[in-house]
């Protein structure tokens, strides 16, 4: 009998990648497991971005090699939010609906909607939503693909406290369906909030992976405990 296909773990081996003759990411190994968020931290330019796309099969490695559990990578089996999500010039009903394959798309937009709050705006033009509100139809899109894997680009980067929590909350209720969050952020009260593990990157280079706790109570690295006391690395 043939073995279910899956994603998970996701395994990163020594993966390089250079881009206009700068290295950006250097002999990185990383394994993501089932479970609750693992949440990837490290300075601006750090390599959180490039990283994610490189998981997501948006890039390719200059080196090394991704292993998506048995399958190979597969932007079919994952999804991916930016800090900017990119709304299509249709209603929100609509712009929620179009990642979603089947003749009940527009039922299966309009429940997703109810559970990001945003149902009673889905006749409105996606691009004439707040920030806040355009982030939540943009994890509501990527819901309906039903993925495996939800890759979140800092997706309350420029929020407000209170749109922040409302994203925070759906990111949590995706992950109580089963999802695998891995999600890049800079805001350290919100890593301690979500994470399970958490992937430190500086001038990328993993310097840690550990829980979430250990990393937060007892950081192995100088670079790390640096990042936590908000000093600048350099």
């Amino acid at each position: 009998m043939r073995a279910p296909t899956t994603s998970l773990p996701l395994v990163l081996d020594r993966v390089g990648f250079s881009a206009g003759g700068v290295e950006i990411l250097h002999d990185l190994s990383l394994r993501i497991e089932p479970g609750a968020p693992t949440i990837i931290l490290g300075p601006n330019g750090a390599g959180k971005s490039v990283l994610l796309r490189l998981c997501h099969g948006l890039l390719s490695p200059s080196g090394g090699s991704i292993r998506a559990g048995n399958v190979a990578v597969s932007t079919e089996r994952t999804a991916l939010v930016f800090q900017r999500p990119v709304m299509l010039r249709r209603s929100v009903l609509a712009n929620v609906a179009y990642g979603i394959v089947g003749k009940h798309a527009r039922g299966r937009a309009s429940a997703l909607l109810e559970r990001v709050g945003l149902s009673h705006l889905a006749r409105r033009p996606a691009r004439k939503l707040s920030g806040g509100e355009q982030q939540r139809v943009a994890l509501a899109r990527a819901w309906g693909r039903n993925p495996e894997i939800l890759f979140l680009d800092e997706p309350t980067a420029s929020l407000d406290p209170a749109a922040t929590r409302a994203v925070e909350d759906i990111v949590g209720e995706i992950a109580a369906q089963g999802v695998k969050i891995v999600m890049a952020t800079h805001d350290l009260g919100q890593a301690r909030r979500l994470a399970g593990d958490v992937a430190f990157l500086h001038k990328g280079r993993l310097l840690e992976h550990t829980p979430a706790a250990t990393f937060f109570d007892a950081p192995r690295t100088p670079q790390a405990a640096a990042f936590l006391r908000g000093e600048l690395l350099t």
